[in-house]
C-alpha cells in the first residue's frame, strides 16, 4: 500500500511547484535574479560616497545578505544545478562571511519536496511498476528533499524498512540548461569574496567543479557502486555504518537503500549535549577522513552535515555517496608519503612529493610550498593538546594566498580541489565540536596505520 498524507500535507503538496523547465523560462528566471542582484550593488555603490567608512562596510554586508536571501528563494524554484551551486558556496567559510553562510546554508535543509504524483510516475518509468506494487508500503510524503531528488520511506514485502531516493523528473535537462545559464551569474558570487573577505574567487573553477559533480550525482548506478566501495573499505570497523543497496529496486534514477537512523551533526553540536559524545564524534570523523585518504585513496568529497548521522551506541553513519573521488594509486602513495614527511619536517621528501602530486614542476623552488604545508598542518605538527578553534582559517588562508602570489605558486591539480573541500569540512566540524586533544598523535596514528 501507499501511506497517505494528512489533509494538511495534501494541501501543502498542492502548493508545490514543478522544476521550472524550458531553457527560455530558466534563462529569464536567472536573468531576473542577476538583474536584481546587480542593481542592488549599483545602488549601494551610488550611496557609498555619502556614508562613513563603518556605514559603508555595514551597508555592503547588508547588501550581500539580502542578495543571498534572493538567491536562496530562487534556488527553491529552479532546483537542479542552481541549488547545487548555492550549496557548494554555503560551505566556503574561507571566502564567505558568517552572515552570508548562515543564509545560504538554508538551501541544504529547506528545499520543498515535489508532488508525489510526479515521483510515482518516475518510479514507474524506471522500475516498470508503481510503488504500491513494488513495496508493502510507501510514504507519499518525502522525509528529505534536495536539489536533484528526494527520499521517501518505504517497507519491503519481507518487512525491511528502506529509503527510496528518486531523481526529479526532468532534472537532467534543467542541469544542462543551468550549466549554460550560470556562468554569468557566478561572477556575482565573486563580489562577496572580493569585497568582504578580500579573497580572489575563481568562478571558472567553481563552475567546472559543479559541472563534474552534477553529472556524477545524476547517475544512481554510479552511487550504488560507490556504496559498495565504502562497505568494503570499512567492513573491519563496526563503528562506521554504510547503507545496503537493493539492486532489484534501483536504477539510474531510483536508488533503494536500507534505512539508517541517527542524530545529524547539528543535533550533536547543540548546547547541552555531553562533551564526551562530541569528542567521540570529532575524533571518529577525523580518523575516518584520513583513513580514506591514506589507506584507500577513495574520498567522500561532500562534507554536507546532512551526510553524517550518529547513533546512541555511538556509531558514525555515512550517507549520500554521489560525490566520491578515487585517486590513482601513485597519488594516494604520494599523499601518504607527504604526510610522513610533514610530521618529520623532512623538506627534501616534501619537495619530491610536491612534484609527484603536480603541485610543482621539477626544478621549482619547493620552499614556498613547504611553508604553505606547515601552515595548513599547523594543528598536528607539535606533540601537545590543541584546540581547533585556535586555528583561524580565514587568516591562515590569506597568509597562504600571499605566499602563493608572491612566489607564483599557481599549480592546482584536480585532486587538490576535492581533498581541500573534505579538509575544509573537517576543519569546520572540529571547530564546532570544540574537542581539545592531542591532534598530532591522532594524525600520526592515521599515518602510521598505513604501511605504504
Amino acid at each position: 500500500m501507499v501511506t497517505k498524507a494528512s489533509d494538511a500535507s495534501k494541501s501543502s503538496s498542492r502548493r508545490r511547484v514543478d522544476i521550472t523547465q524550458g531553457r527560455a523560462k530558466r534563462v529569464l528566471k536567472v536573468g531576473e535574479l542577476a538583474t536584481s542582484v546587480g542593481s542592488s550593488y549599483l545602488w549601494n555603490a551610488l550611496r557609498s560616497p555619502f556614508r562613513s567608512a563603518t556605514k559603508r562596510q555595514q551597508a555592503l554586508l547588508d547588501t550581500h545578505v539580502k542578495n543571498a536571501l534572493r538567491i536562496v528563494e530562487r534556488s527553491k524554484e529552479l532546483r537542479g544545478a542552481f541549488t547545487k551551486l548555492v550549496q557548494m558556496l554555503s560551505m566556503r567559510d574561507d571566502i564567505l562571511p558568517t552572515e552570508v553562510l548562515q543564509v545560504l546554508s538554508a538551501v541544504q535543509s529547506s528545499v520543498p519536496p515535489m508532488d508525489y504524483a510526479l515521483i510515482r510516475k518516475q518510479i514507474m518509468r524506471e522500475l516498470g511498476r508503481p510503488p504500491e506494487e513494488l513495496f508493502a508500503s510507501f510514504d507519499e510524503e518525502a522525509f528529505a528533499a534536495a536539489s536533484l531528488g528526494q527520499v521517501h520511506k518505504a517497507r519491503l514485502k519481507n518487512g525491511d524498512v528502506v529509503v527510496v531516493k528518486v531523481q526529479y523528473p526532468g532534472v537532467e535537462e534543467t542541469v544542462k540548461q543551468d550549466l549554460q545559464n550560470l556562468k554569468a551569474l557566478l561572477q556575482t558570487f565573486t563580489l562577496i569574496g572580493r569585497d568582504v573577505m578580500r579573497q580572489k574567487v575563481d568562478s571558472s573553477e567553481v563552475y567546472h567543479e559543479l559541472e563534474e559533480r552534477l553529472h556524477e550525482e545524476l547517475d544512481y548506478i554510479n552511487e550504488a557502486k560507490n556504496i559498495a566501495l565504502f562497505q568494503k573499505m570499512f567492513r573491519d570497523d563496526d563503528e562506521v555504518v554504510i547503507p545496503n543497496v537493493y539492486p532489484d529496486l534501483s536504477s539510474r534514477r531510483v536508488l533503494t537503500m536500507s534505512l539508517l537512523e541517527g542524530y545529524p551533526f547539528q543535533d550533536i553540536l547543540a548546547p547541552g549535549v555531553d562533551q564526551s559524545l562530541k569528542d567521540w564524534v570529532a575524533i571518529k570523523y577525523f580518523r575516518t577522513v584520513w583513513r580514506q585518504v591514506f589507506e584507500y585513496g577513495i574520498l567522500h568529497a561532500d562534507p554536507n552535515p546532512g551526510n553524517y548521522l550518529v547513533t546512541y551506541h555511538p556509531k558514525l553513519l555515512i550517507l549520500d555517496f554521489g560525490s566520491i573521488r578515487i585517486f590513482p594509486e601513485p597519488i594516494r602513495q604520494a599523499y601518504h608519503r607527504l604526510a610522513k614527511a610533514i610530521l618529520a619536517q623532512d623538506a627534501k621528501t616534501m619537495a619530491e612529493c610536491f612534484v609527484r602530486l603536480d603541485y610543482l614542476d621539477p626544478g621549482d623552488d619547493p620552499a614556498p610550498m613547504v611553508r604553505i604545508m606547515n601552515i595548513v598542518f599547523e594543528p598536528v605538527l607539535r606533540d601537545r593538546r590543541y584546540d581547533p578553534r585556535d586555528y583561524n582559517t580565514v587568516e591562515k588562508g590569506i597568509e597562504i594566498a600571499g605566499i602563493a602570489f608572491e612566489h607564483r605558486v599557481f599549480k592546482d591539480p584536480g585532486h587538490r580541489v576535492f581533498l581541500a573541500r573534505a579538509l575544509m569540512g573537517l576543519d569546520a566540524y572540529l571547530k564546532q565540536f570544540g574537542t581539545v586533544t592531542n591532534w598530532h598523535r591522532e594524525f600520526k596514528r592515521c599515518v602510521d596505520a598505513v604501511s605504504g
